[in-house]
């Protein structure tokens, strides 16, 4: 576990406000050694993107035993440190979820609080013990887990009005920094969103990043830890295949 552990350090040690880790999100095994190729220093997985390459549903539509045979392969094809979208535990209990992204070779995952069983959000402070004893259990295997938490407060299904969300974001991430999370993650947020945060909060956060109209320079300006562009590469990749077909599919015709 002691090269795990110290990967895991590096992972962590990356999380910088204002000069962000920034992570191309991978799918499989060819996308993770091309973002390495590239020149990035960690890879980490969209669960979305596995799920639809799978043919599975977003929102833990594909058996979890899948989804982490893709991470377990990225994990050993890469030398750098991996973080695993986890979803939302898959209705594993936090020790076994952790000891299976240690199996795996795992040094971080994501973390949500989006109840896809009921709809809405799991409430603040189930999710911040199941937190606290995910971060109990990576002590226990001696991989310091870098845990992001991800606050789904901005997303239409969480069910909350317009003017509650960001109050609501700041209690959960509050909650799960407490609880022992490195970093969070309220994707859908805006800039005044992200600097309020950051503000109240005072711990890492991760901001999902619009490849086709973002900006880095804001980001990094608004003081974030973290960049995320989620299935984006993937659905790039999909369209960028479906423009190569066409001409081939006229000889068809």
């Amino acid at each position: 576990m002691s090269d795990q552990a110290g990967k895991a350090e590096l992972l962590r040690s990356l999380h910088v406000p204002g000069a962000p880790l920034v992570l191309p999100n991978a799918w499989d095994v060819g996308s993770a050694r091309a973002v390495v190729d590239a020149g990035f220093p960690v890879v980490a997985t969209a669960s979305n993107a596995i799920a639809a390459a799978l043919g599975y549903d977003d929102g833990e539509g594909a058996p979890s035993g899948e989804m982490m045979f893709v991470a377990r392969r990225i994990a050993a094809s890469v030398d750098v440190p991996v973080t695993v979208d986890a979803e939302a535990g898959y209705g594993m209990t936090p020790e076994k979820l952790v000891e299976l992204l240690g199996e795996i070779g795992a040094v971080g995952c994501n973390i949500e609080d989006s109840d896809h069983a009921n709809g809405g959000l799991i409430d603040v402070d189930v999710r911040a013990t199941y937190i606290a004893q995910m971060r109990a259990a990576a002590d226990r295997i001696g991989v310091p887990l870098v845990i992001n938490a991800r606050i789904d407060s901005f997303f239409p299904t969480s069910q909350l009005a317009e003017n509650q969300k960001r109050a609501d974001a700041i209690s959960r991430a509050e909650a799960y920094r407490s609880a022992g999370a490195d970093c969070v993650f309220p994707p859908g947020a805006g800039p005044d969103d992200l600097r309020a945060i950051i503000a109240e909060v005072g711990t890492p956060v991760n901001a999902g990043f619009p490849l086709k109209r973002g900006s880095l320079d804001e980001l990094r300006a608004i003081g974030v830890a973290r960049i995320s562009v989620g299935p984006q590469l993937y659905r790039s990749a999909l369209d960028h295949l479906r423009t190569t077909l066409q001409p081939l599919s006229e000889v068809q015709k």
